[in-house]
């Protein structure tokens, strides 16, 4: 099999050649994202495998149709950046990652929270300038406050678990509860008037886009810390900047923004960002931002690379697959 990579990295070309060693696939990296420019790349491949900030809309999908790719493999979890509509018709069969590694994840999410907190990076500044002065890094006892999860999958009830361990309320919503989950499912305007805390982990779909809005926000606390681990969608930008604003957001930590696809994963340290509206969250003291890197841990990466190929191999084999989107 020919499979040809998009948007690769050099971590990624390191743990996906670990792992073929087992397949002896016919690997081709690029490090471009596959767009409507690049998506006559996939010629004389027979498989794409994409990332999350890639664009499998109708016009990549018919040009990977038309170049005889019979299959997407995706190695991430999400798969809202594809047309599965487009892809159903055209015959594209679509697999994913659905799971990697959700303590990387969920470890993460809890690091933002920490970190906004206790404002542990701006005194990481503080002490390499021999400045120890306290004042301006004022946080608060996690123990007794109430946390709300949008999202009580596996890596939302990771979550619940490790800040039980903090002696927080965990409060749950979730459209199909799960008996695992260790907390209390609440619907999801008592959890907003609730929560200190309001962490998201649900999937990007139609019915959870822009779930955190204006509305939402005017339900929630005054100061209420705001969390995103999961996709950028799920908050609309523009109505978080006017909480932040107007106090209603006290803290605000994202490993995710919606308009990330031309910023995330690329050094643009030596140039200027023209996205006014990121570069506005990141004017804000009380805004956290890390460029997506939740997932990022070796064992999250091994898993992405064996779980990928393994998809691959198993459709090569016509093998029943647990994996397959469409």
């Amino acid at each position: 099999m020919k499979i040809a990579f998009f948007s690769t990295k050099k971590y990624d070309v390191d743990f996906f050649n670990h792992a073929n060693k087992k397949y002896n696939f016919d690997i081709r990296y690029f490090e471009t994202k596959l767009n409507e420019k690049t998506a006559i790349l996939s010629k004389k491949f027979d498989v794409v495998c994409a990332f999350v900030n890639d664009n499998l809309n109708r016009k990549v999908l018919k040009t990977l149709n038309d170049n005889g790719i019979k299959l997407i493999a995706l190695r991430s979890a999400g798969f809202n950046h594809v047309d599965l509509d487009t892809a159903k018709e055209f015959g594209l069969r679509v697999v994913h990652v659905p799971k990697y590694s959700p303590y990387a994840v969920a470890e993460h999410t809890v690091a933002l929270i920490l970190s906004l907190n206790r404002k542990i990076h701006k005194a990481y500044f503080r002490v390499k300038e021999n400045n120890f002065a306290l004042d301006g890094l004022l946080g608060f006892d996690l123990h007794g406050k109430t946390i709300g999860l949008i999202g009580t999958g596996k890596i939302g009830r990771i979550v619940a678990n490790i800040l039980k361990g903090f002696g927080m309320n965990i409060l749950g919503y979730d459209k199909f509860p799960n008996d695992e989950f260790q907390g209390e499912y609440v619907n999801l305007d008592i959890l907003l008037k609730k929560s200190d805390i309001i962490s998201l982990h649900t999937p990007l779909n139609k019915e959870t886009y822009h779930i955190i809005n204006k509305k939402s926000i005017s339900k929630m606390k005054n100061g209420v810390m705001i969390i995103n681990t999961s996709r950028g969608g799920l908050i609309d930008t523009q109505a978080v900047i006017e909480g932040l604003k107007s106090k209603k957001i006290g803290y605000l930590g994202l490993d995710v923004y919606e308009e990330e696809e031309n910023i995330f994963f690329e050094d643009l340290s030596s140039e200027i960002i023209d996205d006014d509206t990121f570069v506005r969250l990141t004017s804000f003291p009380n805004v956290l931002i890390t460029g997506h890197q939740g997932f990022f841990t070796c064992e999250a990466l091994t898993n992405i690379a064996e779980t990928t190929l393994e998809n691959i191999y198993n459709f090569k084999n016509n093998t029943l697959n647990k994996n397959i989107v469409v």
